[in-house]
């Protein structure tokens, strides 16, 4: 009997996904009308934690109403930066406008020198400062939008790029509770393999450039193996994408009907795939990050 539930439990996971995708995602997450604050555009909002004020961008996309709930993306910023370099830098501003989701750019406090944001996820960056609590902040975060905008609670998803790739991949670990799946650029996993113990299998895209000097990617196909591990995978990846410089790698038959990929470029530096500015490093529009991650979001929902 115990067999028959789990394998139920599958099934209807896996039909959730395609339900969410083809009904809208008001079907999920709470009521299909909700209150909401927020209107269209970009807006800068507070909230105290931690004894601090602490700030976010959201952007919510023209086609919003606040009767439908929609998916939240979170998109974490890089060491040395901030929530409105990243979201330039990332340009996903038009793929949730596109998409119908909103998407939010958390502030990172600055280091206790005075200088350059992070967050405390792990080797990478919150220098002298690890007790900073980025992880309780980003629960906060959601439960402020929450509160104010009608959030799909199943559609939650984390990207960042550097440092903030290394936040997504620790909310995997820490915060699979609340996200349904996770997309780093140019960031890997900054603690401890061990100390990654995620409550579920989650579906992981990554995407890194081969001649990232400032992420090295050396140690990449490993960390993300290390995922295919722990969410239950075959032990080989398939080819999933090929154009130019770009190759995608998928380890599927996942326990609970995840999976795991690992886009590389080749020659790319620290660089958000599919915008053509990078400073650090060529760049590529051979594949999109933003494309491709939303694919995955728009597959995969909280059980």
């Amino acid at each position: 009997m115990k067999r028959v539930l789990m394998m139920l439990g599958l099934l209807l996971l896996a039909c959730g996904s395609d339900d969410s995708k083809e009904g809208g995602s008001g079907g999920s997450g709470g009521s299909a009308t909700c209150t909401s604050e927020l209107t269209p555009g970009t807006q800068t909002l507070t909230i105290e934690h931690g004894g601090q004020t602490r700030e976010y961008i959201a952007h919510v996309p023209a086609s919003y109403t606040g009767q439908t709930r929609v998916p939240l993306v979170m998109n974490f910023h890089g060491f040395t930066s901030n929530s409105q370099q990243q979201e330039l830098f990332s340009a996903m501003d038009a793929k949730a406008d596109a998409e119908g989701f909103i998407v939010v750019y958390p502030q990172g406090l600055l280091n206790p020198d005075g200088t350059n944001r992070s967050w405390n996820a792990g080797v990478c960056c919150a220098f002298n400062d690890t007790s900073r609590d980025d992880l309780g902040f980003t629960r906060a975060v959601v439960k402020d939008v929450s509160s104010k905008a009608c959030i799909d609670t199943h559609r939650i998803y984390s990207t960042g790029m550097s440092n903030g790739g290394f936040m997504s991949h620790f909310l995997a670990c820490k915060a699979a509770d609340l996200f349904a799946a996770v997309a780093p650029v140019a960031g890997p996993l900054g603690i401890p393999p061990a100390e990654c113990q995620p409550s579920r299998p989650i579906p992981i895209i990554h995407f890194h450039g081969t001649a990232d000097s400032l992420a090295q990617y050396a140690g990449v196909p490993d960390m993300i193996a290390g995922w295919a591990t722990r969410n239950g995978c075959q032990p080989t990846p398939q080819q999933t994408y090929s154009q130019g410089a770009a190759t995608c790698q998928t380890y599927s038959g996942c326990n609970a009907g995840v999976e795991v990929t690992l886009c590389s470029i080749e020659g790319e530096g620290h660089c958000w795939p599919g915008q053509t500015v990078c400073p650090f490093g060529a760049s590529t529009t051979d594949i999109s990050a933003n494309d491709e991650m939303w694919k995955v979001f728009e597959r995969f929902q909280l059980p």
